[in-house]
């Protein structure tokens, strides 16, 4: 049995006491970290209640469940720090993307504490995968409030599109990772590759812009 929550104290711990001592100026990337990886820990325990209650089986809790609760959870810290300090567009960004690579830390930590580190080849892909699948899915949530907050009309209703969009996103990743097999290794590929993309594009977003 592993006790995800004593992982996380031990992980936690250091990042407490540097962010301690490293001031004012980089407390925020400490503490984004930190939201993340309880917001990991959390995410596994509300799919286990809601798995339960449902009856669901595996494939339903990775497919359908997974997605929904690990993208709200992602997204609960970034909507205090909007509706709480409202940071600066170049902030929101930052607080996003750090909040999902915490996200993505926590859990590869608890997959190797399950599953074993023997494989280093495929430790590295999923390694990567798994990071650029939540990164990627925070970067559309992230962008996209840059500018659905800009608009008090579209808010809500924007923010509850882009949610969906990351969903989706982190759903089918899910499904793939599922079906195994060679469809695994494209389900590793595709954030990577969206995320290229959206490099790719943002010059062009943001002369569009302007």
């Amino acid at each position: 049995m592993t006790y995800i929550e004593n992982v996380f104290v031990c992980i936690a711990a250091p990042l407490l006491v540097a962010a301690l001592c490293a001031g004012r100026k980089h407390l925020r990337f400490f503490l984004f970290m930190l939201a993340g990886m309880l917001s990991c820990l959390l995410s596994a325990y509300v799919n286990t209640f809601f798995a339960a209650a449902l009856n669901a089986t595996a494939l339903d809790a990775t497919a359908e469940i997974s997605p929904v609760v690990e993208e709200v959870m992602k997204l609960l810290p970034l909507l205090f720090y909007l509706l709480v300090f409202e940071p600066e567009p170049e902030h929101i960004r930052a607080a996003v993307l750090t909040t999902a690579a915490g996200f993505a830390t926590f859990e590869n930590i608890c997959y190797l504490i399950q599953n074993g580190a023997d494989e280093l080849g495929f430790l590295i892909v999923r390694g990567f995968g798994t990071g650029a699948m939540h990164i990627a899915c925070g970067a559309i949530v992230g962008s996209g409030m840059l500018h659905v907050w800009r608009r008090g009309w579209l808010t809500a209703a924007g923010t509850c599109a882009l949610l969906g969009a990351a969903v989706v996103f982190h759903g089918i990743y899910n499904l793939l990772i599922a079906a195994g097999g060679g469809a695994q290794y494209a389900a590793f590929a595709l954030p990577l590759l969206a995320l290229l993309a959206g490099k790719a594009a943002s010059p062009l977003l943001k002369r569009t812009e302007n």
